[in-house]
């Protein structure tokens, strides 16, 4: 069957990847694994977006592809306590809800509806399932299909809006053997979550290529217990691609690496004065861990490297945006393959 079909049962079936009861921190570690500190610069995120917003009553806090709610839990638990008040978390999973999860976290499958505050789907639009084509000997981009066991084989030539959200984004030459990953499911997955963000903001983070650099041969693989592997669709290992983040962008989004958004939410990497080791050595000690994290999320060539999109919904133009100036615009002009 084509890869997104296979995907879409290898992970999210009866017996899919993300319904086994390790979860994917079992298979792999994102940022929200390698350091509380993230967890702390959404919390702060929040709060910015919770001042543009003019401080509502209920402020909406949505993690999408929630896993067990590592997240959401360090979230809350980073808040001030006026706005941790105020907040209404949702962890958005198709796992159940794990044991002794924080009482104030809501667990649900579908994203909530008219919500004001922030929506953040970190490592998410990766596993929204997607189709691969490669071109055949007669310069042909074709659909393949895959068995169970990982084995492939071309099938019909690409079509319709598929081959239309191509030309637009991943335009292939006539080379046998280039292939490119179809991400027009991520572009409307992505447009139906911004949907549901009445005012505030929604990010997404993720492995991202932009339209000056795809990769040549794609990107699709695999992840199990913690190590790359083969895309085997067969529900025993995460199977994931990059993310076209240019592609998902709506108009008047910003695109910028971890390495910047986190910078401007105060992660630095900065070592701590050797006077504090005689001052304080606890304190210097915790400090000097705090950088050894900070520069892992930031790292270049590793998390560091990170797309953010960041889409402002119904905040006005005349208030700072809440991850500063600066950054990459958008391609807000242009319809981005959306029906």
């Amino acid at each position: 069957m084509p890869w997104r079909a296979a995907t879409e049962e290898a992970l999210y079936g009866a017996h899919g990847f993300y319904r086994r009861p390790e979860g994917p921190a079992g298979h792999f570690r994102t940022s929200v694994h390698a350091s509380a500190l993230y967890a702390g610069a959404v919390a702060r995120l929040l709060c910015r977006a919770d001042k543009a917003l003019g401080h509502p009553l209920e402020l909406g806090f949505v993690d999408m592809g929630a896993g067990r709610g590592e997240l959401s839990a360090g979230v809350l638990a980073a808040l001030p306590t006026e706005v941790a008040a105020r907040t209404r978390a949702y962890a958005v999973e198709i796992a159940d809800r794990p044991d002794g999860l924080d009482h104030r976290i809501e667990w649900c499958a579908e994203p909530p509806e008219r919500v004001t505050g922030l929506l953040f789907a970190n490592e998410w639009l990766d596993n929204v399932p997607v189709d691969v084509v490669e071109v055949d000997a007669a310069g042909t981009p074709r659909l393949v299909l895959v068995r169970a066991d990982g084995r492939e084989r071309l099938g019909e030539p690409v079509g319709g809006e598929e081959a239309a959200w191509l030309e637009r984004w991943w335009p292939l030459a006539g080379e046998e053997g280039l292939r490119a990953e179809i991400g027009l499911p991520r572009d409307r997955a992505w447009a139906t979550a911004v949907a549901g963000v009445e005012r505030g903001l929604a990010v997404a983070v993720d492995y991202a290529h932009l339209a000056d650099a795809r990769p040549p041969f794609g990107t699709l693989t695999g992840f199990r217990e913690g190590r790359e592997t083969a895309p085997v669709p067969d529900g025993s290992r995460d199977i994931t691609a990059h993310v076209a983040l240019d592609a998902c962008a709506l108009p008047g989004a910003r695109l910028l690496t971890q390495r910047d958004a986190l910078r401007a939410l105060g992660v630095t990497a900065g070592r701590p004065p050797l006077s504090l080791a005689t001052t304080d050595p606890t304190a210097y000690v915790r400090a000097l861990a705090g950088a050894g994290e900070a520069a892992e999320l930031t790292a270049p060539g590793g998390l560091g490297d990170f797309g953010w999109l960041v889409q402002p919904v119904g905040i006005p133009h005349q208030i700072p945006h809440p991850l500063g100036e600066g950054g990459s615009e958008g391609e807000g002009d242009t319809e981005h393959g959306r029906e």
